[in-house]
């Protein structure tokens, strides 16, 4: 697919839920009550683009309700920062839903997502033009080290290629959690 086939708007979403987005079937991407609004997200196509940064609390969630799905989250250093990844069809915007993805208290429900040669780009808030940029942001030094030896592991390094064992879900990063943030 060309650059001039992509849709000409993106909207700029933090690893690993832009990966999840295009590869692994999250089909709400949660937004704030005024960002819906205030920066005019309608339904439309739009790119997909993952921005540059990546919290570790969220990568351990979402490589656990992934796993719910049978679906492998790729390393945090695999994945792409700073680039459009894909584009999807916005087809709803709700304040409810009962997808797992759903945290609130907007949702923008995604369909049809398609993978794309990732192409490097600068990210904006909302919807917004983008233009391909130079160079993809390189990850950061806790995404190079990650190992599968944590405290949610009962794998680790011994069995590579098992699929984790959490002794209990990590906490949901988004909407309402049963436990303190770090």
């Amino acid at each position: 697919m060309s650059e001039q086939s992509l849709p000409p708007l993106a909207l700029s979403v933090r690893q690993p839920w832009a990966w999840a987005i295009i590869f692994g079937g999250k089909d709400i991407e949660n937004r704030s009550e005024g960002s819906t609004r205030a920066r005019g997200m309608d339904c439309r196509s739009i790119c997909i683009h993952a921005a540059s940064s990546m919290r570790e609390k969220e990568y351990r969630w979402a490589l656990w309700r992934l796993q719910q799905d049978g679906v492998t989250l790729p390393r945090p250093d695999e994945m792409v920062y700073g680039g459009i990844i894909g584009m999807v069809e916005v087809v709803d915007i709700v304040s409810h839903s009962d997808s797992p993805w759903f945290g609130g208290p907007r949702g923008l429900v995604l369909s049809n997502p398609q993978p794309i040669d990732p192409i490097p780009a600068k990210g904006e808030l909302g919807y917004f033009c983008w233009k391909t940029g130079t160079d993809f942001t390189a990850p950061k030094p806790w995404m190079i080290n990650y190992t599968r030896t944590n405290d949610d592991s009962l794998t680790g390094e011994l069995f590579p290629d098992a699929p984790l064992s959490f002794r209990e879900p990590p906490d949901k990063p988004f909407g309402r959690s049963s436990k303190k943030d770090d």
